[in-house]
Parts: structure tokens; sequence; C-alpha cells
């Protein structure tokens, strides 16, 4: 068979009518050949995406997405959409700086309607749409949603399914059930699907009922009613699809998500169901892919693999021992735990992700994950650190941002002691926009009682978290998704609001907040080196308090002075620093703020992103140069003298 025989031909999903049920299975094993090539290049997502081959085909081959809608969710099960979608050609760059997104993305086509990176928001969105489609009069678009059972719990969806029952609305909600998130799924949700996987019984007896059925006559309505009577009751003892119904939707399955046939069967048959439907799917993550079927958590976003066979998938991944920031989190967690009885930790289902998976078979007891739910996570925090526990809630700072409510009202306005620790700050890289961790500065510091901390290297990691469990309010850590680097000096203890001066330069000076700090430490050695600048760099690790006293002296004695960044400047560590500045009546016009602007940043490798935003050393090098051209009148400040007058008692030494 050549390379992709058939999936190389298919433009548009409608290209798919023409070809026989053979040809169809070709194309479902073409697809998960070309999931397989990409991960020769590059990580991407892969169980997720070979659990869905069959459901996008039978999908596609029933609706027109080009009119009709559909949303997936959440968006890292796309690909097998995108290679039926006319980006087959740009498939290998799926991942890279300037190619594919690795989720939907409207601009790449009109089959994507969102971006969906957070899981549980597709529910909604499809009611909107199909709201949306009947306001201005388009009543004739289908609507379908695809959500995984590891998103059903999010609150959001039984909010939408609620809204969807109460307007009577035609939509299909595709419940994909393959028995997994990223990780097992768990909650009392996770057993009462397990409770439909057990349904084989009931399932025949619906079958055996609905072959009656047909045979009574009108005049039977009687015995109808008594034979419908005895099915509901069938159900509601199986426990199959009750939950639905009870909500409005009318429940059909379980269904085999791999039989293509099948699929296409009673997709036909529900295209002209009207009123809320659900169609509950079984799939397999990984399926197809011996490897990723027996173990779907690591190969749900697995390193490169190093081989591929010529005809089976001979897969090897290829290790590495670089260690990340959270593996030092991680292992500073577990260290707390062991220490102190007291001390928990919560994730919303990103126990691999977070790297604690020793921790939760180790300390059982001190391990809580709450599934995809993180307003909840928070304010189980709330409770628990009001019980007297000593909770870490260790969730992506993107993903964070969903319980910003919960931060506000159950946690600082009760001035909790909750530790936030939030993975993947800055940069995700080839994630992209979705999952950018850019905003938790402006986000936390806005808070009374909320303190925010950011380590400048590895050394600083196990510290911040021992002082946080110590801290007596709400506390929060950033670090990236990034390797471990290390400072060479030896680290100053943490102390509130305090920074770490590394050197003081008489010529300018770097104020970098979190990891960034190794990177004005390249660019100092290289202004010094190639043009005899002498500056220094303070390692700020806190923006909330901020350490005045260090940073604002700098800001009056010094010519220059440059915030660093990984996150958003709008509102961020640099402004915290110029509110600072004002505040104490000092001439602002010597700070620079490096950092993110004002901009959703797509995806690419993290190095190739800092590049690109001026954040590494060759950046901050050509900052400092380009500003030392530009001051054309040195004098045009206030001298340092008068400025430091000016103070008035901030505490400048």
């Amino acid at each position: 068979m050549a390379h992709a025989e058939l999936l190389s031909k298919i433009q548009r999903p409608a290209d798919l009518l023409a070809l026989s049920d053979p040809q169809l299975l070709q194309v479902a094993q073409e697809i998960r050949e070309e999931l397989i090539r990409v991960l020769t290049t590059r990580p991407a997502h892969f169980a997720s995406n070979l659990g869905v081959v069959e459901l996008c085909l039978a999908l596609h081959l029933t609706y027109d997405f080009s009119s009709d809608r559909l949303i997936w969710d959440t968006g890292h099960q796309i690909y097998p959409h995108k290679l039926i979608t006319g980006r087959y050609d740009r498939f290998q760059s799926i991942r890279t700086k300037g190619g594919l997104m690795g989720f939907p993305n409207p601009a790449e086509s009109e089959f994507d309607l969102f971006v969906t990176g957070h899981a549980g928001a597709s529910v909604s969105t499809i009611s909107g749409l199909k709201a949306g489609d009947d306001l201005l009069g388009h009543p004739e678009r289908h609507a379908v949603a695809v959500i995984g059972d590891g998103a059903l719990p999010c609150g959001m969806v039984f909010e939408a399914f609620n809204n969807i029952a109460g307007l009577n609305q035609n939509v299909l909600v595709v419940l994909n059930d393959n028995k997994m998130g990223i990780c097992p799924r768990t909650g009392g949700v996770a057993k009462y699907l397990d409770h439909c996987r057990m349904t084989g019984l009931y399932q025949g007896g619906k079958r055996t009922l609905n072959e009656i059925l047909k045979q009574i006559p009108l005049v039977g309505e009687a015995a109808r009613a008594s034979l419908e009577s005895l099915r509901d009751g069938m159900k509601a003892y199986f426990k199959d699809g009750m939950l639905f119904e009870e909500f409005g939707f009318r429940y059909f399955g379980p269904v085999d998500g791999h039989d293509l046939h099948a699929m296409r069967k009673i997709l036909r048959d529900l295209k002209g169901q009207k009123g809320p439907v659900l169609l509950h799917v079984f799939t397999t993550k990984g399926s197809g892919v011996p490897q990723a079927e027996n173990d779907p958590v690591t190969y749900h976003s697995p390193p490169v693999f190093e081989k591929v066979g010529p005809k089976r998938a001979i897969l090897s991944m290829k290790k590495s021992n670089a260690k990340a920031y959270t593996d030092a989190m991680s292992a500073a967690i577990r260290t707390a735990l062991k220490a102190d009885p007291k001390a928990c930790v919560i994730t919303a289902a990103m126990c691999q992700g977070n790297k604690l998976e020793t921790i939760r078979d180790e300390f059982p007891k001190q391990f809580f994950d709450t599934g995809i739910c993180e307003s909840h996570a928070v304010a189980f925090a709330a409770g628990m650190a009001k019980a007297g526990a000593r909770p870490i809630v260790d969730i992506y700072s993107t993903f964070l941002q969903r319980g910003f409510d919960q931060i506000f009202q159950e946690i600082c306005l009760q001035n909790l002691p909750v530790v936030l620790a939030l993975d993947r700050a800055g940069l995700a890289g080839p994630d992209g926009p979705t999952h950018h961790g850019v905003f938790d500065v402006p986000y936390l510091r806005l808070f009374p009682n909320m303190t925010s901390m950011a380590p400048g290297d590895e050394a600083d990691v196990e510290p911040m978290l021992q002082f946080a469990l110590k801290h007596k309010g709400p506390i929060s850590i950033r670090y990236p998704k990034a390797n471990l680097e290390q400072i060479e000096r030896k680290p100053s203890p943490i102390e509130l609001g305090r920074a770490e001066v590394i050197d003081w330069g008489e010529d300018g000076c770097f104020v970098a907040f979190g990891t960034m700090t190794t990177a004005c430490l390249a660019a100092a050695k290289r202004l010094r080196a190639e043009d005899g600048l002498h500056f220094g760099v303070i390692n700020a690790r806190f923006v909330k308090p901020l350490d005045t006293e260090t940073i604002l002296k700098a800001v009056d004695l010094l010519p220059l002075v440059i915030t660093v960044e990984e996150g958003t400047t709008e509102g961020g560590f640099g402004s915290a620093v110029l509110e600072a500045a004002n505040a104490a009546g000092l001439d602002t016009r010597n700070i620079i703020r490096k950092g993110i602007t004002d901009k959703f940043v797509e995806h690419g490798e993290r190095a190739e992103l800092l590049a690109d935003l001026g954040l590494d050393a060759n950046g901050l090098v050509k900052t400092v140069r380009q500003f030392r051209e530009d001051e054309v009148e040195p004098g045009h400040r206030q001298n340092s003298e008068t400025r430091k007058s000016s103070l008035n008692g901030v505490g400048i030494g």
C-alpha cells in the first residue's frame, strides 16, 4: 500500500462519501500511520487521537460540517479531523512554529469553530451556536458536541445540560467514553459511567422489547404502555443513561466507537431526532497501537519515537534524563508530605502532568484528584485549610484561571493558608496560546492577602515551598515548563518580600522575576565582555509583597533598570515596579519592562518564542544597547542625589 494512498486525496470531508467500506477502513489505518509519523519528529498528543479515528470519520460521513456545527472537547483530539479537512499536506508541521496548531484553529479551516484547549466548554458553546443559528434563520443546521468522559464532570457541562433541556434544543452530545482523562478518571461520575459499561443484559432486553413493540397493533396501546414501563424500569435498574434522561436528554447507547459501520448507522438514525440527545460511545484510548492501548497515560503526549516499523507500529520512546521545574516541585511536595501529615496535595486531573504519580501511590490519604474541576479544587482546598490541613493546589497556571472567583471568595477573602503551585507558568511551547500561563501574575496580585513568589532557579524551589507551608495566608509559587537551571552562588534564605541581589552593577540592572534570572545573567556577562558595561542582576523572588527597598534603590541610583518576566506586561511584575516607583515619587523613565506584550502568543518551542519576544540573552543585550543609543541627553533625568532625596523615607539605603 502506497503511503497515505487514499488519505492524501481527501481535500474535504465530502470526498469520503465516494469511498467504499473497505476503503474507509484503509483511511482509518492511514490516519493512524500519520499520527505515528508525527511522533517520530516531535512530541504530540497521541493516544487520545488514536481513540477517535472512527468516530471522526463517522461524524463527517453523516453531517456536513461546512454548514452544520461541530465542537471537539477538548481540542487535543483534533488530529484526525485536521487530516480530512484539507490539512493533510501541512500535517507534519503540527505544533511547530508557523505550522498547524495542535488544537482547533478557525484561522486554519472553516471546519474549526473555536480554539478549544480547556475542557468542558463544548456543550455550552454548541448550545450557543444552535441558539444563534435558530435566531438568525438557520434552524436546519445540526449541532454536535463531542465531549470526553474526563471532561464530563466539569461543572459548566451540567449547567449547559440544564440550559439545553430548558430550551429543548435540537443538540446532539456525543460522550466519548474511554475511561480516561489524561490519567484514569476519578469521582462519582466515573463510577456511574462504569455502571453503564455493565449493561449488556439491558441492551439485549431493549432490543428484544423493541422488536416486540413493533409487532403490536395500534389497538394494543395498553400493552405497549406496559412494555415501555417495563423497559424504563429495566433502564432504571441498570442505571443505563438515567442521569442524562433526568437532565432532559434522550439517551442512546452505549455503542462501540471503533465500529465504523455501526457508528454511521446510529448517527444516521439520530440525525432526524428532535430535542436534546446524548449518544454514549465507548472507545479505547490509543486504539490501533498496542503500546498506547496498554499505557494510555504515558502515550497521551509521549516523547519522540525512535523507530517505526514498515507495517505495524514498533515504537521506542527517546528517553531524556533532563529534570524540569515540575520534577523539582514534585520532589519538594513529597518531602513536605512526608514531614507533615497535615500537608496534602490537590490536582485537577493532572496527576501525570504535575509528576504526582509517586506521591499518589505513596501518600494516598494526602493526595486528592478532583477531576477537571479547577473551581471545585480551589474551594475544596479552602475547606481543608479551614479545618487545619495545609493544602497545596498543584494546577497549571492557565487552568487555575478557571478558579479565579474561588481564589477571591473562598481563599483570599477568608485569608486561608492555601499554597497555589502554578505549573507551566510562562510559555508552554508547542501547546500554544490555550496553555501559555502568562496571566497569573496580574490575576493573583489583585487580591488582598495574597503573596506571590517565583523561583530564580532550582535552588529556590524547595525553600519556597517550605516557606509557603509556614506562611499564615494565601500564597502562590509560579514555575515554568522548562528544564532546571542553577545559578552559581550561595542562595540567600527565602524571606517575605525580600529579593536576592546576585550582582550590583553601576551601569544598570536587570530585575528578574522567576527563571528569567538565568537569561539576565547571560546578558550581563555579554554586556561586560563586549561593551564593557557592568550590569547587575536581582532575583526578585516576590512580586507581592515587592522588595521596594532593594528594587527602588536600583531605580533611584542606576541609569537603567530592566524588569524581565515570562508573563504579560499588562499588570505584571514590571507594572508592580512602576507602580511602586511612582508611589515613591521616582522618575520612571529609566525603567524598561520586558515581558509578553498585549497579544496572544502562538505555538512554538519555548526557546524560539522567548527569542521572538526579546526575552533571551540576545534580546536583553539589544534592549540595553538600544536604550544607550537613544539616550542623547544623559542629563535629562534628575540626578541621583535629587531623586534619592525625593523618596521621603521609603527605606532606601
